[in-house]
């Protein structure tokens, strides 16, 4: 069994989409579509930068689902694969469980590319700046991570955004109980604590007006039938339900991204190949989790070749 998976925030850079636009007719009309949608020049951003407005979270959430529904579109219309014949699931990475559902068609293009510029909108517009944080915990388990948060909060937010395998888990929450736990690694028995490069603290409960907006958005452009079901990042379980499924992404913005357990949840499943599009980061993040699964990724025109051929 195959599962088809798609990457999250950070997996951007400048250049990226630059050689598949080139190459490929599928891949710039994807680009010209979103740029469309959203009404901006986003795909000269994604090639050209500057590197300060791709990081926007506005800009970087839809730069780089539209970067891998590219992959995908290449795939199929230049490989002669179909998504649904290929792939018994799908899962992503925070913004990734968005590209993962219109890689399932639940959500068109366009829409998952308004949706995420307001979902990144929205998450940059729910804490000021300077008031919440990220930190990676390097060599630390959740449970690890867990009693960290909860001796560093001290009566603010301070939880685990994305338990991603079983040596990361990312925290999330006010800055100074952020830098709390940086300073408390040790005393927990973890190597390393590393403040992120991110403009706002995802996956925490002060994202709930964030969580508000998504649900406005999404009740106004519900999600369609899912040809291939979704692994859910709030559950690490799997869906199917397109009700469930807007559900799940309003709860997405404030709650845990469960990415370990998913990959584990997914092997178990039946699936031993595990296959990323537009992206290497949460590919070996799986191979991490569940261990003896082959993982594959394809960004660039030979990679997609070799991708078809061994489909």
């Amino acid at each position: 069994m195959r599962a088809f998976v798609f990457p999250g925030q950070g997996s951007q850079k400048v250049g990226m989409g630059m050689e598949l636009a080139a190459a490929s007719a599928a891949a710039r009309e994807v680009f010209q579509e979103v740029d469309d949608a959203l009404g901006q020049n986003l795909f000269k951003i994604m090639t050209e930068g500057p590197e300060d407005q791709l990081l926007l979270t506005a800009n970087a959430q839809p730069a780089i689902m539209a970067n891998a529904i590219a992959v995908l579109r290449v795939l199929e219309k230049e490989g002669g694969i179909t998504l649904a014949d290929k792939a018994d699931f799908v899962a992503g990475h925070s913004l990734g469980e968005y590209t993962a559902l219109c890689a399932a068609g639940a959500f068109s293009l366009s829409d998952t590319a308004r949706l995420l510029k307001l979902r990144g909108e929205s998450m940059q517009a729910a804490v000021p700046v300077g008031v919440g944080a990220m930190a990676a915990l390097l060599g630390a388990d959740i449970e690890k991570a867990t009693a960290l948060a909860e001796a560093a909060a001290e009566g603010q937010v301070c939880t685990v955004a994305n338990d991603n395998d079983p040596g990361q888990v990312v925290l999330s929450g006010h800055r100074e109980a952020i830098e709390r736990a940086i300073a408390l690694v040790k005393e927990h028995g973890i190597k390393r604590g590393v403040a992120l490069p991110v403009s706002a603290p995802f996956h925490c409960p002060l994202m709930q007006p964030a969580a508000d907006a998504m649900a406005e958005a999404l009740a106004a452009t519900p999600p369609g039938a899912l040809r291939v079901a979704l692994f859910a990042n709030v559950t690490a379980a799997v869906v199917t339900d397109p009700a469930e499924v807007q559900r799940l992404l309003v709860e997405q913005v404030t709650a845990r991204v469960r990415w370990r357990e998913s990959a584990i949840a997914m092997h178990a499943a039946g699936v031993e190949r595990f296959i990323e599009l537009g992206g290497k980061v949460v590919g070996p993040m799986i191979k991490r989790s569940a261990g003896e699964v082959d993982v594959t990724s394809a960004s660039t025109m030979a990679e997609i070749e070799e991708l078809a051929k061994s489909l």
